[in-house]
């Protein structure tokens, strides 16, 4: 199993303190790319793919660094709209 692989179960397994580092490395492997440009200032990020025009858009955590658990949900829940990952995970 690869480490992105890894990443990935983990990621689904709706751990609580999945980091931002994490997330970053875990939609590039999708094709997105953070987006620091236009409406994403201070703790706004947005992430584009190449070939999608719906973006996923959320801030970034302060503090312990960990996703919230509505922040992951929302996550899925567009990587499962797009059709990236089963939604039986």
């Amino acid at each position: 199993m690869s480490q992105y692989d890894k990443l990935l179960k983990r990621f689904l397994s709706s751990v609580k303190d999945f980091r931002y580092k994490e997330l970053i490395k875990l939609l590039s492997g999708f094709g997105y790319i953070e987006n620091t440009k236009g409406q994403t200032r201070g703790s706004r990020v947005s992430f584009k793919h190449k070939d999608l025009k719906t973006p996923i858009k959320l801030h970034k955590p302060h503090g312990s660094k960990a996703l919230k658990e509505y922040q992951i949900s929302q996550i899925k829940d567009e990587l499962i709209k797009q059709g990236f990952i089963d939604e039986n995970n």
